[in-house]
């Protein structure tokens, strides 16, 4: 027994671990460790727990930021964001998991092709094809290339009245230019990137882009798995901060009419480039300013020209560069009108072919009958002779043509003073060799208009931040020099008026406002064709007139060029130009409310507003129509409830005025502007949509239909139809 017991106490002793056990003990000591790291520290491998598990949980929602708005002195929208739809269809069937109670897909590709084609406007055979072969691939969805983009919220509305099985659509933001081809090359374009950002591609949109660029706000919010918020968790809400406004100094009437003149004249007169400028002189203010060719940035189609001719493009200006020779003659104090000299032709020893006037049959006649003939030898003469060419050289640096003027647009493009041989010193004195743009010619004229302060051009009025309401720029008149004395300005207003007055300038009987007295001049400038001189022919110049009114004290300057305008054997260089300058100036200086300063009886009446807005309609209509005012009523209501002129307002019999009566239809508004149109359903409050450009052509709401605010309407305009201008009677020659 007891050796039994010695024996069982012995084996019984403790031996060492086994290795499994060891094993199984550190694996859990690390294991328990590592737990108590990540626990800690919420990382793995470097990969954040955390982070990963709150991005399961987290939904972030998206706020889109606004673009900025531009808008015209006035505070009408030039540009604008509005929402458009891309197209897009689930092909695969996995998407109706019950296709017997419900489809999620295109399940008859035949069917929608058919009823979809012809709403965005493609071949069925093509949207079938896209349809079939999408599904064939496998794929989840398809889209339908450039035709099922950017489609306008009434094509939504009809796709959406299919009730097609599988078509949906996204809403994006698009750029939008309610006035289309209005003052496009200044607006520029904006459009949306491979980012699906809207971005400025040129003009203002370009040149202000970071401030238009606006920027998205948020809503994070954490979820639980069945994506409903959780409750005890922070709502992070991250405010949009929407792009800057920018208010241009551009005058939406006065653009617009600008713009229907040169719409006109490029469809009767065919020419290469046409340039025309509207501008404050006692500010800079730039009140239009348009060109052709030009675009329309809602349907781009065949662009030409991208650039803004009359700050990007030099010219040499011909004639009208002598009010600036004048100008210098008469601050010199070398200037004589009654001084005669021997027209013709003016030979130098230092050149060998003589200096040609356009016209070589005057004879003997004084510098100020030179000035209104347009006499080239009268201002290579007075430069030679009496001012002298170094001080000639200063005064056109005075004027400032070897600088730009520091507008504020985009690609300003400097003109080239080139005057170093005595050849080249007298053909600077008529306008010929030497270039510069029509924005150059527009700042030196201010100086004459403007008591010799020379304003500086700018076409941007305001910058204001439509978060705070505050304004963050904003640009005041600058004098940019004084190149002449207030009597010198004067001087050269009374010769630029005996151009026009007398028979003998060559701006008498084209060149004629009804209303106000006008100072111009007129220009013929020769065309450069590189090595082989300057181009011939009786259409191969570039036909110019600037021109201030009311003379004496000027209030509007306008400078327009037309380059080789295609005539007819009876037709002046003259004619297209002064279409321009004469419908223009005498409507823009009525708008302005600058008073008439000629005793004549003007065709046109200005007239103020009677008080319309709770009167009887008849009574308003009739007296209105009594003193020659268009007037459109719309519906038959007994009383006017709005008008697009405001009581007291000062208004033209030239002017279209609009009744709505308080049982509003909508009238027949087939060759309306779109200005016209957009007013009315400004006034209606409706919902509208513009395709198109130029003149209405259709309306998606009948003729005579009661309206009501908030209903939806497109117009369809269609291109310019010109009506041929008042003849010229008057020929002009080349200066």
């Amino acid at each position: 027994m007891k050796k039994q017991l010695t024996s069982k106490t012995t084996s019984s002793k403790i031996k060492p671990y086994h290795p499994v056990i060891l094993a199984v003990v550190v694996f859990f000591l690390i294991l328990t460790g590592k737990m108590l790291y990540i626990q800690a520290t919420g990382q793995v491998d470097g990969f954040n727990l955390e982070a990963w598990a709150k991005d399961q949980r987290e939904k972030k929602e998206v706020t889109p930021a606004k673009r900025g708005y531009i808008y015209d002195r006035n505070e009408m929208v030039l540009a604008q964001d509005i929402n458009v739809y891309r197209l897009y269809a689930i092909v695969d069937p996995s998407f109706s998991p019950d296709p017997e109670k419900r489809l999620n897909h295109v399940a008859d590709p035949a069917t929608t092709a058919e009823q979809l084609a012809p709403i965005i406007g493609m071949d069925v055979s093509v949207v079938q094809d896209i349809l079939d072969k999408g599904s064939a691939d496998g794929r989840f969805q398809v889209e339908f290339g450039r035709e099922g983009t950017n489609l306008t919220r009434e094509q939504k509305l009809q796709i959406d009245a299919l009730d097609l099985p599988g078509v949906h659509f996204i809403e994006e933001a698009k750029r939008y230019y309610p006035n289309g081809i209005f003052a496009s090359h200044v607006i520029g374009l904006a459009q949306t990137n491979d980012d699906q950002l809207i971005e400025g591609i040129t003009g203002i949109e370009a040149q202000l882009d970071e401030l238009l660029t606006g920027t998205d706000g948020s809503v994070t919010l954490l979820e639980d798995r069945y994506n409903d918020p959780l409750l005890n968790e922070e709502v992070q809400v991250l405010e949009k901060q929407d792009g800057f406004n920018v208010q241009l100094t551009l005058d939406q009437k006065v653009q617009t009419i600008l713009e229907d003149a040169l719409s006109q004249v490029e469809a009767e007169f065919n020419p290469k480039r046409i340039t025309a400028t509207v501008i404050n002189p006692k500010t800079g203010e730039i009140i239009a300013m348009g060109s052709r060719p030009s675009y329309n940035p809602n349907d781009l189609g065949n662009v030409t020209n991208w650039y803004n001719d009359i700050v990007s493009t030099p010219i040499e200006p011909g004639s009208t560069m002598k009010i600036f020779t004048l100008a210098s003659a008469i601050e010199e104090g070398v200037y004589n009108p009654n001084e005669t000299y021997q027209s013709g032709t003016y030979k130098i020893p230092e050149i060998t072919r003589a200096v040609p006037d356009y016209r070589k049959h005057w004879g003997t006649i004084t510098y100020a009958e030179g000035f209104q003939r347009s006499s080239n030898v009268a201002m290579a003469k007075l430069v030679w002779e009496k001012v002298g060419t170094e001080t000639f050289l200063e005064y056109l640096k005075a004027f400032q043509f070897d600088q730009l003027t520091g507008i504020d647009l985009p690609r300003e493009t400097l003109g080239r003073l080139v005057y170093r041989y005595p050849i080249e010193q007298l053909n600077a004195a008529f306008g010929q060799g030497t270039t510069v743009t029509p924005i150059q010619i527009v700042k030196a004229a201010t100086a004459i208009a403007n008591n010799g302060h020379m304003m500086t051009p700018y076409i941007i009025q305001s910058i204001t931040d439509p978060n705070t309401g505050d304004v963050i720029k904003e640009n005041t008149p600058t004098i940019a020099g004084e190149p002449i004395s207030e009597d010198t300005a004067q001087q050269v207003l009374q010769a630029m008026e005996s151009v026009v007055t007398e028979e003998t300038g060559t701006a008498n009987g084209i060149f004629e406002l009804p209303s106000y007295t006008l100072a111009g001049k007129t220009g013929t400038a020769q065309i450069s064709g590189g090595a082989s001189g300057y181009l011939y022919g009786r259409e191969n110049y570039i036909f110019s007139f600037i021109g201030m009114a009311p003379s004496e004290d000027p209030e509007l300057l306008m400078y327009v060029t037309v380059q080789q305008p295609e005539l007819e054997a009876t037709e002046s260089g003259s004619k297209p130009v002064s279409y321009i300058f004469n419908h223009v100036m005498e409507n823009a200086l009525h708008y302005q409310n600058i008073q008439p300063d000629k005793d004549q009886v003007s065709t046109v009446n200005e007239l103020v507003m009677p008080v319309a807005v709770g009167l009887k309609t008849e009574d308003i209509a009739d007296n209105l129509t009594s003193q020659g005012v268009q007037v459109t009523v719309v519906g038959d209501g007994p009383t006017i409830t709005a008008s697009n002129k405001t009581a007291g307002e000062t208004i033209l019999s030239t002017d279209h005025i609009i009744l709505v009566t308080d049982q509003p239809k909508l009238p027949d508004l087939s060759g309306w502007s779109l200005r016209e149109v957009v007013q009315l359903s400004n006034l209606l409050k409706l919902d509208h949509e513009i395709v198109g450009q130029g003149y209405l052509e259709k309306q998606s709401i009948e003729p005579g239909t009661p309206i009501a605010s908030g209903d939806y309407i497109l117009f369809d305009f269609t291109d310019f139809n010109p009506v041929s201008p008042e003849e010229e009677t008057k020929e002009s020659g080349v200066e």
